[in-house]
């Protein structure tokens, strides 16, 4: 993005108003300020949403596809506590305080058992519309925040400059919702590349950071259309783009705004943010590839035990997230499928402190129409001490072949995604 001129300020974009009988565009905008569009990217200042980040990529306009949402839990996801392996013998022994016991979990198998926060969501395990993956991770043993996230965004060589998300928006006709940020003027990784990128805050508040003059959207996109009439595509390009995108939001924007409420989704960031995603996904738009970020499950502390304490909080703030998620998208739950992952899980056993430290293996979450649910994939390395790599979970699921699987089997998306990986399949969804 090109730094703004210093006195430009940001101002709200308001709706378009009616075309005006002769003609014109609306209110004129002035030459001073159509120099200083010159230097200015076209993107929408955001509003936080306190953690959660939304961005969705698409290839092509066909409304009715399938979408994939990919859940980010930042911070280093506790898959032990949430699908917790109570039937492995060393369970008990590595978490005596703020483990999982047996007879709290719904039970789902001979080995494992989910957290009873997570009981908004054991309908759905029922239903068999959600399953889970043990042992998932990453290739790398890195425990590093920064260089994990790095790492899983990238979902490649380090020589790869892009962004799995950014390669998946590049395979098809992609529009200008290719790569789409909600929630955070800073795109995550997983978009970085090529790609024509658009920056958008809640639904319910757009702003365009380009001009001190406030004026009707008609009179913004006549005026750059002139303004860049003859530029180069890598010039006019993003700031057209990020006016077709204020238009072709406005409707939703307005349905946001006017939203009360009341609708099963939590409070806070995270059922805010699904809730912006299931309205683009009932909009159909041509989503393929949404990818929602929320924090806070960085627990090295005072997780508590299974009857209260963050640990439990998160999980059940999760649960009641995705189940209304469920609810809200109605018919459309059928060509949605969402996938957790993690930066990396935590350590097997407990700390001095009632938490847990930075680990490997992890659980993923997998929910939708199309999920073969009801069961626990991947293979189950154990607990007992020469089965764990340095104090953690070992990893036998790479991620990349959960997503791998659904973008192929739903979105009919194949080599490219993530150069130099061959995944493996597990059978979690069914074809289109």
């Amino acid at each position: 993005m090109t730094d703004q001129d210093p006195e430009t300020v940001r101002a709200r974009a308001g709706p378009a108003g009616p075309a005006d009988p002769s003609g014109s565009a609306g209110p004129e905008l002035g030459r001073r300020t159509l120099l200083r569009l010159a230097g200015v990217a076209g993107v929408l200042s955001t509003t936080s949403l306190a953690g959660a980040r939304v961005a969705f990529g698409a290839l092509d306009l066909d409304g009715a596809g399938d979408v994939l949402v990919v859940l980010s839990l930042r911070g280093g996801f506790d898959g032990l506590a949430a699908v917790a392996p109570v039937g492995d013998p060393e369970w008990a022994r590595l978490r005596p305080n703020i483990g999982t016991p047996e007879g709290a979990v719904k039970r789902v198998d001979d080995t494992f058992g989910l957290h009873p926060g997570l009981w908004p969501l054991f309908g759905a395990w029922d239903d068999g519309v959600l399953a889970a993956v043990h042992a998932v991770g990453r290739p790398s043993a890195s425990r590093s925040h920064a260089v994990a996230t790095a790492e899983l965004e990238r979902a490649a060589a380090a020589s790869v400059r892009t962004g799995w998300v950014d390669r998946v928006a590049g395979l098809g006709d992609a529009w200008l919702l290719a790569a789409t940020q909600v929630g955070n003027p800073a795109l995550p990784g997983s978009a970085a590349g090529p790609r024509d990128t658009l920056a958008i805050g809640r639904l319910a508040t757009q702003e365009l950071s380009i001009s001190e003059d406030v004026a009707p959207l008609t009179a913004w996109q006549a005026a750059i259309g002139e303004l860049h009439a003859d530029a180069r595509p890598q010039v006019a390009r993003p700031t057209s783009a990020a006016l077709r995108g204020v238009a072709t939001l406005r409707p939703l924007a307005d349905e946001a705004a006017a939203h009360d409420g009341d609708d099963g989704y939590p409070e806070g960031a995270l059922g805010d943010a699904l809730r912006d995603v299931a309205r683009l996904v009932r909009a159909r738009l041509g989503l393929r590839v949404v990818t929602v970020d929320a924090g806070g499950w960085d627990l090295h502390a005072g997780a508590g035990r299974v009857d209260g304490g963050p640990m439990r909080d998160r999980l059940q703030e999760l649960g009641e997230a995705l189940a209304a998620f469920r609810g809200d998208l109605g018919g459309d739950f059928d060509r949605v499928t969402v996938v957790t992952v993690s930066e990396f899980g935590r350590r097997a056993a407990e700390n001095g402190s009632g938490g847990t430290d930075h680990g490997r293996g992890t659980a993923a979450l997998v929910l939708g129409g199309a999920v073969r649910g009801g069961r626990v994939y991947g293979r189950w390395p154990g607990l007992g001490g020469d089965r764990l790599v340095d104090g953690d979970l070992a990893v036998t699921t790479d991620y990349r072949s959960v997503l791998a699987e659904v973008l192929d089997a739903r979105l009919g998306v194949g080599a490219g995604v993530f150069p130099g990986f061959a995944p493996v399949r597990l059978g979690l969804v069914g074809p289109r």
